[in-house]
């Protein structure tokens, strides 16, 4: 480091508070994150498109978005129940519970 210069220092969003709680109902599994996003699907497994809101055929990806990403789901098969701060759905093989703190 050259004298009189200061070393750059990247902070993440990543460090924020978790806002999520994902729990999956078969064994308890609790994931957080600090935020969601929902993930649409080619036929051929690959990326689609990404959304805010979930709906079937999509997956929950929870942060951080990279390749290090706290949980991904199999896409959803149906809707339980739904509020502003709450899913409860199944996907191709677990039911789960997400709650927004």
């Amino acid at each position: 480091m050259k004298i009189g210069t200061q070393s750059k220092v990247y902070l993440s969003s990543e460090t924020e508070e978790p806002k999520y709680t994902l729990v999956r109902q078969r064994d308890k599994l609790v994931k957080e994150s600090s935020r969601v996003m929902w993930v649409e699907w080619n036929e051929d497994s690959t990326f689609k498109d990404k959304y805010d809101l979930p709906d079937i055929g999509r997956s929950l990806l929870m942060s951080p978005f990279s390749d290090f990403y706290t949980w991904l789901t199999t896409p959803i098969t149906e809707i339980v129940e739904q509020r502003e701060d709450y899913i409860k759905f199944k996907t191709e093989n677990s039911y789960y519970e997400l709650s927004k703190k």
